[in-house]
Formats: structure tokens, sequence, C-alpha cells
């Protein structure tokens, strides 16, 4: 497997404005049947975002732990810190089944009642 390049904070940043861009969105009160198809790609049981973000955090605890050797009580709880909320945004890849629940669903336009 050949070595995936480096990203840059410029490539880290763009990835979290398409997320502020979907944040924004949603506050303006889309239907929901527009939403589900942006939750499937958010929340997909292998490549979503609590997938990606909790592998992101236990890489980067393992890292710390291996560099510094957990010389501090202070490096320690942060590398706990980093694996706990590893598993926590892990945990929410759960929320896969419910979009695929939601979408057996029939849902209307945005402000319409569902039928």
């Amino acid at each position: 497997m050949p070595t995936p390049s480096t990203p840059s904070a410029d490539d880290v940043a763009q990835a979290t404005a398409a997320l502020a861009q979907v944040q924004k969105y949603l506050h303006t009160d889309p239907s929901v049947a527009d939403v589900l198809p942006l939750l499937a790609v958010l929340l997909d049981q292998d490549t979503g975002v609590p997938i990606l973000l909790g592998d992101i955090l236990r890489s980067a605890a393992h890292l710390v732990a291996q560099v510094t050797k957990a010389d501090s009580n202070e490096i320690r709880l942060i590398v706990a810190g980093l694996r706990e909320a590893a598993q926590e945004a892990t945990g929410w890849h759960v929320l896969h089944w419910d979009v695929l629940r939601l979408n057996s669903h029939a849902f209307g336009p945005a402000g319409a009642p569902a039928p």
C-alpha cells in the first residue's frame, strides 16, 4: 500500500469548512428527504465522520504516547482523553442504522406534514 500524501492544515480546514456548510444548511430547515443523503455519507458505517474521527484521535494518542513515552501525568491525561474521545466518536457509527431506518419512511418537502 503506497504511503498517503501528508495532508496540509488547509486540507483539514477545507474538510471542516464542508462540515460547517452542512451545519449551516441544516439551520435553514431543509426537508428531511434532502438531508438524509447527506447524513448517509456523514454517518457511513465504514467511512463516515465517527469512524474517521475516532481513528484520527486514536492514532494521535498513539503517536503522542510513543514519542513522549508518557513522561508526565499531564501527557498521560491528554493521551487518555484522546483515547476516550476516540472511543466515544467511533461509537456514534451506530447512527448509520438510524439513517437507514429513516430512509424507509416517506418525508415530504420542508414545512409539509409527513404523509
